[in-house]
């Protein structure tokens, strides 16, 4: 769908910019390249009701509009799929949702019409609404919670950027197999990850793999499990699992990395519960949670 912002000139706005390029980087935050990009589309920059260049003066009083979205159809050939979306936030730039486990977040493999993706299609046509689907990284099939999905360009190159910058924060909880000390110590893992040349399903730490850093504390801690809440710095496949197993942690119910086999838990126990960012177009900070699932509830229920 467009998404236009509009900005009228007043005597501040002067203070720091003469032109409407400099308006326009600083109203809205866009980078050289996007407010380049917005220069070769029909409407990406009005002044007035007219088009206009980049380096055209501005005045109080002065009405700038840009398009930072044209309408698209880049999703079209995603297949709506009908069920449960749980919402945690929306507004014209952003869409974050609560993942369930269980469910894949992008189509693939065999999974092309029962995806988190699919869902937020569903959703949008529902609503009349046309949008090229950008989530902003993704969470493993077992995972559950937030997954955030930027609605326009300008939104995902900002929350990239941010991703990058360690702006765009997210944090995880999880069950480990074994008695951890609790303490407000925070401890990092920093291992290369790299697939298991035995088992392409399967990552491994490998000194050959790409660079990955984890950071953790322990939250609580009882009968040969613990709670552990985790950020990261990287974003590699299956990189929490790898990484609390390479240490000796592996994830409670985690099939792949260290189940045992006497547990009555049949995920991996990992909850993206919280995020935390800037707003790709107003700058504010924002931050949703998403409550733990019924399933890590009932851990925490048994754990007396």
């Amino acid at each position: 769908m467009e998404r236009v912002l509009s900005i009228v000139v007043d005597s501040q706005m002067l203070q720091t910019a003469s032109q409407v390029g400099q308006l326009v980087k600083q109203q809205c935050g866009l980078t050289q390249k996007q407010i380049s990009r917005l220069k070769f589309q029909e409407n990406g920059i009005i002044k007035n009701g007219m088009k206009c260049r980049v380096t055209e003066p501005i005045h109080i009083g002065d009405v700038i509009r840009i398009c930072i979205e044209e309408t698209r159809t880049d999703s079209a050939h995603i297949q709506g799929t009908a069920g449960d979306l749980d919402i945690l936030y929306e507004d014209l730039d952003l869409l974050i949702v609560n993942k369930p486990a269980g469910m894949v977040t992008h189509p693939q493999g065999m999974h092309y019409q029962d995806t988190l993706v699919n869902r937020v299609q569903s959703y949008f046509q529902k609503k009349g609404e046309n949008y090229c689907i950008r989530p902003v990284g993704r969470l493993d099939k077992e995972t559950s919670g937030i997954v955030v999905f930027a609605k326009n360009r300008v939104a995902a190159s900002n929350l990239q950027w941010q991703r990058e910058q360690g702006i765009f924060q997210k944090r995880y909880l999880a069950y480990v197999r074994g008695q951890m000390e609790v303490s407000e110590q925070i401890h990092t893992i920093c291992r290369n990850i790299g697939v298991d040349p035995q088992d392409s399903r399967k990552m491994i730490v490998d000194e050959r793999g790409k660079y990955a850093c984890t950071h953790y504390r322990v939250v609580d801690s009882w009968n040969q499990c613990s709670m552990i809440e985790l950020w990261l710095e990287t974003g590699r496949t299956h990189q929490i699992r790898v990484h609390m197993a390479s240490c000796g942690y592996p994830l409670l119910g985690d099939q792949l990395y260290g189940m045992n086999g006497q547990e009555k838990f049949y995920r991996a126990a990992l909850h993206a519960e919280k995020v935390k960012l800037k707003h790709p177009v107003t700058g504010k900070w924002l931050e949703v949670k998403a409550e733990l699932p019924e399933d890590m509830k009932q851990v925490m229920r048994g754990r007396r």
